[in-house]
């Protein structure tokens, strides 16, 4: 906005300002110009009164777009004229740094995520002089807690878990000196007057505190000891990642089989020793995120086999805390750091919560007595020829908000309370969306508790107050039934096109037709089948979703417990394609093999789906690759590493685009692709197959697109998690002259469903024809 001809002027800046040192950076900039005023944060953001010469405004409202703290987002910057009801007055002299405002409206400012150490303040914990040498707690305006030390908005020491450390007279003139980086810098702390740190056992018994606790840790990771440490924003477990036997009582322990295990690397050169490492990945793990990423490992590593198991890739990140640099720098080699919870459960937080859930699991605990507020597990990206893929959006990322499109706008808070599996919940704030960070899947007492604390933290914190709940439309779903129960008004969406909704929610609302690609596991169809290779027609003008097409559906003999048996799904694929079945390939004993013909002769309890990913599970077991699952979606992965293998360009297996005579929709009919599996698979490598396999779906995506004469195209769901998938059908598409729609700023798996939720209520378009 142009600025008026006044010199006396209040701004107001909404967005990612509170937390990342804008206050500070708003005073030097100030200073430099001669500007005189106040900045203060309220909870829409932050708000300062400026007086100077018209010309000296304008550069100062320049300046502030274009020299904004690096972790800092502007969303808007509102400019007009001063009044005498702008209070408090302008100051005599200088620019002063005031006191929040807690304002009687609902809080709409943006919460800052959690930011890895910067590179000052890592300089200043490994230089003996500095009297922060060591320290586990060092942080700055440029990094630290943030998100996962807030009780409440705005965003200022009192408000945070941090409000019992009485700062020392040094720690605060270091908050009060506009210099100094640690100006205003709320977790601000020393081993003076700050946290500490104490490693104990089971019982509460302390063993070591301060610098012993770290290097007693170190010690206990040398003899093979599995150590429970506390982070940001909750408990790790660490073990020598070099160590298969500690790494393998670890997965016994923690009843994780074969799901892959993160690692933590001291250092790049740590990481680039057993892996390829990109330019791209590189600056991903020196982001102020810090990311797991994962990455091509080398054949013939120091590295324990038991980390991921058939697996070419590893997850891996740099130390984010100090605590971890610490820890690591003491070790010296690199150490799993998984989530300190039983598999499937919530993240640990408090001390004593950990020494009860994980006594059975960690040996030690590195334990420390700064409260988490909101628990925060770490993000995880993976990159691919066409962007980075962000698989869990948690440290980091969230709870950054997005912004609605104008043509989404709600005039009363909305709470979204996503899907069942990675599920993560969102309110709307104005014209923002607040996604939490991952929160996970809901299929246990403990996580459905965390799930309800976190609906109840999040609405705290903007205000309490809900008007309207947004819900999956499957019944069983631990979120729907939660949302049923809360007394407001119910919405509930159709799983994907909230999965559609979401990446047109990440590009401004996209145009008004788009043809959204849905691929994922399991969802619920609005003609009550399981959904899951879904094509949908959104038009936003007209109000109206509509399924055009989608996979050739087939059964899935037992229900959920295909899902785990890949082979089951074989059986119903080649059952509905009227084929001869080797059940004995498939490790089946004749009587179940009899069972499961009859199940699907008879269709009893062998559920109709057309699931894209419930076809990559079948193919896995049909190329011999995998009969059963620990994991969800190991089957699906198993069949992208295995086209990764193919060497050289390979023909796509035929896969036929058809129309129904029945619905008039168009089918992708995937039985020729099987029939060449089956009828090849002991002449061809399985590489060439799978290879031939993903580019036949590819092809079939951009036959698709061209033949429903939509321009813009979005892939969603969880099965462009598949970097090859993603990549090839993107291709197609753009060799098509399509616009292509990808997720960056959200995961495109079930992580997004709240955000797609609350599209559709602003849209109005919540449910599909089917």
């Amino acid at each position: 906005m142009p600025l008026t001809p006044e010199n006396d002027c209040l701004f107001t800046v909404t967005g990612t300002v509170q937390g990342v040192g804008f206050r500070p950076f708003v005073a030097r900039l100030a200073a430099q110009l001669g500007v005189r005023g106040w900045v203060r944060n309220d909870t829409t953001g932050v708000t300062l009164r400026a007086s100077a010469s018209v010309a000296t405004l304008a550069e100062f409202e320049r300046r502030l777009r274009a020299d904004a703290p690096a972790v800092a987002r502007i969303a808007t910057l509102a400019v007009r004229a001063a009044t005498t009801a702008d209070l408090p007055p302008l100051p005599a002299t200088g620019f002063l740094i005031l006191e929040s405002a807690s304002l009687a409206v609902v809080p709409t400012a943006a919460v800052t995520p959690d930011l890895a150490l910067c590179a000052d303040c890592r300089r200043e914990l490994a230089t003996p002089t500095d009297r922060r040498h060591g320290y586990p707690f060092i942080n700055c305006t440029h990094c630290g807690p943030r998100y996962s030390i807030l009780r409440e908005l705005p965003y200022d020491r009192p408000r945070t878990t941090m409000a019992v450390f009485a700062m020392c007279p040094v720690c605060q003139r270091e908050y009060d000196d506009p210099a100094n980086r640690r100006y205003h810098a709320q977790p601000n702390a020393c081993p003076d007057c700050g946290p500490h740190v104490e490693l104990c056992d089971a019982h509460g018994v302390i063993r070591a505190t301060h610098t012993d606790a770290v290097a007693a840790s170190a010690s206990a990771l040398r003899a093979g000891q599995i150590v429970a440490v506390k982070g940001i924003g909750g408990f790790h477990l660490f073990v020598d990642a070099t160590n298969d036997v500690a790494v393998r009582e670890l997965r016994c322990r923690k009843h994780r089989e074969e799901k892959p295990l993160a690692v933590m690397f001291p250092s790049f050169a740590a990481i680039a020793a057993v892996a390829e490492l990109s330019d791209e990945q590189r600056q991903l793990l020196a982001s102020p995120a810090a990311p797991i990423v994962l990455v091509r490992r080398h054949d013939k590593t120091p590295l324990a086999t038991s980390l991921a198991p058939g697996n070419p890739w590893l997850g891996v990140f740099l130390p984010y805390a100090p605590l971890h640099v610490l820890l690591l720098g003491a070790f010296g080699d690199p150490v799993v750091a998984t989530s300190g919870n039983l598999s499937d459960e919530p993240l640990c937080t408090d001390n004593a919560e950990a020494r009860q859930r994980l006594g059975a699991i960690a040996d030690l605990f590195l334990q420390h007595n700064r409260e988490i507020a909101r628990p925060v597990d770490d993000s995880v990206v993976r990159t691919s020829a066409i962007g980075p893929i962000l698989l869990r959006r948690a440290r980091g990322y969230a709870p950054t908000p997005l912004t609605l499109p104008p043509s989404a706008q709600l005039d009363e808070p909305l709470l979204c309370v996503g899907a069942h599996m990675k599920n993560a919940v969102a309110v709307t704030v104005g014209d923002q969306l607040v996604l939490s960070p991952h929160i996970g899947d809901l299929g246990n007492a403990p996580a459905a508790a965390a799930f309800a604390r976190t609906v109840e933290l999040l609405s705290q914190l903007y205000g309490g107050k809900i008007a309207r709940v947004a819900c999956d439309v499957h019944p069983d779903y631990a979120s729907t039934q939660y949302a049923e129960k809360l007394g407001v008004p119910v919405v509930r969406v159709q799983h994907h096109l909230a999965h559609i909704l979401a990446c047109l929610l990440e590009h401004g609302g996209g145009p008004e037709r788009v043809l959204g690609v849905a691929w994922d596991g399991t969802g619920y169809g609005s003609d009550g089948t399981i959904w899951g290779g879904e094509f949908i027609l959104v038009d936003r003008v007209a109000r109206t979703a509509q399924r055009v097409a989608h996979l050739r559906p087939f059964r899935l003999p037992g229900g959920e417990a295909a899902v785990r048996e890949p082979r089951r799904i074989a059986l119903g694929l080649l059952h509905a394609a009227g084929m001869d079945v080797d059940t004995a390939a498939l490790g089946f004993s004749g009587a179940q093999a009899s069972l499961l013909r009859d199940a699907l002769a008879r269709g009893v309890n062998a559920p109709v789906t057309t699931s894209a990913g419930r076809l990559f599970d079948g193919v896995a077991a049909l190329l011999g690759l995998r009969t059963h699952t620990h994991f969800e979606g190991q089957a699906a992965m198993d069949v992208e590493f295995c086209a990764d293998a193919a060497n050289g360009a390979t023909a796509p297996l035929r896969l036929d685009v058809r129309s129904d005579p029945q619905s008039g929709k168009l089918l992708l009919d995937w039985v020729p692709a099987l029939a060449e599996i089956c009828a090849t698979r002991h002449k061809l490598p399985a590489p060439e197959l799978a290879a031939g396999f993903h580019q036949a779906l590819a092809n079939a995506i951009g036959e698709v697109a061209a033949r429903c004469g939509v321009e813009t195209v979005a892939l969603t769901g969880g099965c462009f998690q598949n970097a090859r998938l993603l990549e090839l059908a993107t291709r197609q598409l753009r060799a098509r002259a399509h616009t292509v729609l990808l997720h960056r700023e959200l995961p495109p798996n079930d992580g997004s469903i709240a955000a797609g939720q609350a599209l559709a209520v602003a849209w109005g378009i919540a449910e599909v024809s089917p």
